[in-house]
Parts: structure tokens; C-alpha cells; sequence
């Protein structure tokens, strides 16, 4: 008898561990989906919107982002390469004026890349006039400068301000629609005017999305487009004191 019970009960407890098992396998299978569908949630959920949202304005809107995105990436990369060690420039240049004359520092203006050394090249160039006719050359071909810095910069802006104008546009259309279909039926209906609601609320989203993204790129390319026009500025006050004391 006792060795039956002892067996009933060995049997009793390996039921209930393998119960246990399973039940944490199944769970863990559970979270593992969620987490899994959790992870693919973003980026379906943003196609699915987008596709909600209708092949018409959503179109426009992406067409603003990418053609927006292009010109950002091009004007930072010009930028970026546009940008020079002013101070490093001012000091080469000054030394090669005292040791070799102005031709010693236009080849080292000649060698360095950047708005500012054009800039100093163009006073050298015309050093051998006088002070004046340098001073004249330095802002004339700074104003040349600052057009190039500036190149396509009104085309993003232009983007920031049409992408969220289709938006509302494509809101304003689907509004329009579903009053429509109000006016045809006859009575209000949630489900019958839920999908032209949720198109016209969509478009505006994604517009407003582009115009976002864009104005940060926008902000961060105007800064840098200030950062250089100030030193191509200090640079051309400290050329134009450099010549005056290299004809002294």
C-alpha cells in the first residue's frame, strides 16, 4: 500500500512539473510574439498610414520630402568642405606676406580650399594697386561668396512651406468627401464617414512630418551659412590690415 502511494504521488508531481513547463513555454512563446510584432510595429504602422492616406497628396508630400532631403544633404556636404581654419589661413598667410611678398601668399591662398582663402586671394591679386582697389575686390567677391553659400537654400524653404499647405489641402478634400456621402445618405453616420476622416487627418500628419524634419535641416544650414560669412568678414578686416602694413 505504502509503495502505492509512494507511486501515486511521484506521478502527481511529474504531472505538475510538466504542466508548469509547458504553461512557462507557452508564455515565453506569448512575449516573444509580442515582442516580435512590437519591434515591426513602427515601420508598419507608418506604411500602413501612408498607404491609408491615399496615392494622390501623400505623393506630393513625399516628392517635398525627398527632393528636400537632397538639397539639405547637398548644402551640408558644400558646407562642410566650404569650411576652413580661419586662423590657421590668417597666420599662413601672414607669414608667407613678410617672408615672400604677396606672391608667396597667394599661392598659399591658391592651395587652401574655401571662400575665405578666395577671398584673401582676390585682395593679394589686387594689392599691387593699391590698399583700396583690394579693399573694393574683398567685398565684391565676398557678395560672390555669400550667393554660392546660399545656393538652393529658397528651394528648402519653399519645400518646408508647400509640404504641410498639401496636408491641408488633402484634409480640406476629404472633409469634402465625407460630407458628401452625408448629403447622398441622408443621415450621420460614424462608420460611414470614418475612413475620408481618417484620409484627411492622415495627409496633414505626413505633411506636417515633412515640414518638420526639413526646418531642423533648414535651421543647421543657416547657422552654418552664418558661421562661415563672419569669418569670411574677420578674415577680410585682418587681409586689409595685413596689406597695410606690408606697404608701410
Amino acid at each position: 500500500m505504502k509503495k502505492l502511494f509512494s507511486t501515486l504521488a511521484m506521478n502527481g508531481i511529474f504531472a505538475l512539473s510538466a504542466n508548469t513547463v509547458s504553461a512557462k513555454t507557452s508564455a515565453a512563446v506569448v512575449l516573444l510574439q509580442g515582442d516580435a510584432e512590437a519591434a515591426k510595429s513602427f515601420t508598419q504602422v507608418l506604411k500602413e498610414m501612408f498607404i491609408t492616406g491615399g496615392a494622390g497628396f501623400m505623393s506630393f508630400v513625399l516628392i517635398c520630402l525627398i527632393l528636400g532631403l537632397a538639397v539639405a544633404i547637398e548644402r551640408i556636404i558644400y558646407l562642410n568642405l566650404a569650411s576652413t581654419n580661419s586662423s590657421k589661413l590668417k597666420q599662413q598667410v601672414e607669414d608667407a606676406l613678410a617672408s615672400g611678398g604677396v606672391e608667396a601668399a597667394k599661392e598659399v591662398c591658391r592651395n587652401t580650399k574655401g571662400p575665405v582663402a578666395s577671398i584673401y586671394y582676390q585682395g593679394l591679386d589686387r594689392a599691387g594697386e593699391s590698399v583700396e582697389s583690394a579693399e573694393k575686390a574683398v567685398v565684391a567677391y565676398g557678395g560672390v561668396q555669400m550667393g554660392q553659400l546660399e545656393k538652393n537654400v529658397s528651394w528648402l524653404s519653399l519645400f518646408i512651406a508647400i509640404a504641410p499647405m498639401l496636408g491641408f489641402m488633402g484634409t480640406v478634400i476629404g472633409m469634402i468627401q465625407a460630407f458628401q456621402k452625408i448629403a447622398a445618405v441622408g443621415n450621420l453616420s460614424a462608420s460611414l464617414i470614418a475612413g475620408d476622416i481618417q484620409v484627411a487627418l492622415l495627409t496633414t500628419v505626413f505633411g506636417l512630418i515633412t515640414a518638420i524634419i526639413l526646418q531642423i535641416f533648414y535651421n543647421y544650414i543657416i547657422a552654418k551659412i552664418d558661421s562661415i560669412v563672419n569669418d569670411m568678414e574677420d578674415s577680410s578686416i585682418s587681409l586689409i590690415d595685413m596689406l597695410v602694413d606690408h606697404k608701410k
